[in-house]
């Protein structure tokens, strides 16, 4: 394994075309939970390469994102609307540079298996939040670690097989830290891919019925 933030660094090259299965399962997951966002304001709390951010955008949210990584900022920044988005630099291990209770929506997408503190993490997802607001958490499914899996890459330019550092969580951590920071679980849902989505993802066929993905969908109190 590297440290989280340079293995997110060197990733940013091919993040968005390595054809990874399980960020094609996420995305229509995360738009149906977040449902219509126009004139919504949305944080994106681990934006990556602003593959979220940006949709959600271009749908008339007012989209703020947050990552830690300066190689995946700089892709997103790159990309046609990114101006549209407020995009900061932030280590998601610390307090969220943002205001209490100022956003509708709120994302974090796989981001929470590199998180050591999910309590601190969870409570902060809360805060920024607003009180009739919906938080979504999607996450690469805890059963992976079963098979020695973990969020990995293969560097082209090095060659090299490349894990940013992960924690070994279950869902029931992920559960009850979100119970501890006063959230409610509102719905759970699991996922495994199927022969459609192999087709589309070659790399999906070795996990065939096998859970890939896990989302929660919490609101305060």
């Amino acid at each position: 394994m590297v440290a989280t933030r340079q293995g997110y660094d060197l990733w940013a090259e091919v993040y968005d075309t390595d054809g990874n299965p399980l960020t094609a399962m996420e995305e229509p997951v995360v738009d149906k939970l977040l449902g219509p966002v126009r004139g919504l304001a949305v944080a994106d709390i681990g934006c990556g390469t602003g593959r979220h951010a940006l949709r959600l955008a271009r749908r008339g949210a007012r989209v703020t994102g947050v990552d830690f990584s300066e190689g995946m900022l700089a892709k997103a920044a790159a990309k046609p609307g990114a101006k549209a988005v407020r995009f900061i630099r932030h280590d998601l291990s610390k307090p969220l540079p943002l205001r209490a209770g100022s956003f509708d929506r709120v994302l974090c997408s796989l981001v929470v298996e590199h998180i050591r503190d999910l309590g601190a993490l969870f409570r902060e997802l809360g805060r920024v939040c607003r009180r009739d607001g919906l938080i979504v958490v999607t996450a690469m499914h805890p059963a992976l670690w079963l098979k020695g899996q973990s969020a990995r890459f293969f560097d082209p330019k090095s060659g090299r097989d490349i894990r940013p550092r992960s924690h070994r969580q279950t869902l029931s951590d992920y559960v009850m830290a979100a119970a501890s920071a006063g959230l409610r679980l509102s719905a759970m849902s699991e996922h495994a891919p199927d022969r459609a989505l192999a087709k589309r993802f070659p790399r999906a066929a070795k996990h065939l019925g096998w859970p890939l993905l896990a989302v929660l969908a919490l609101r305060k109190g």
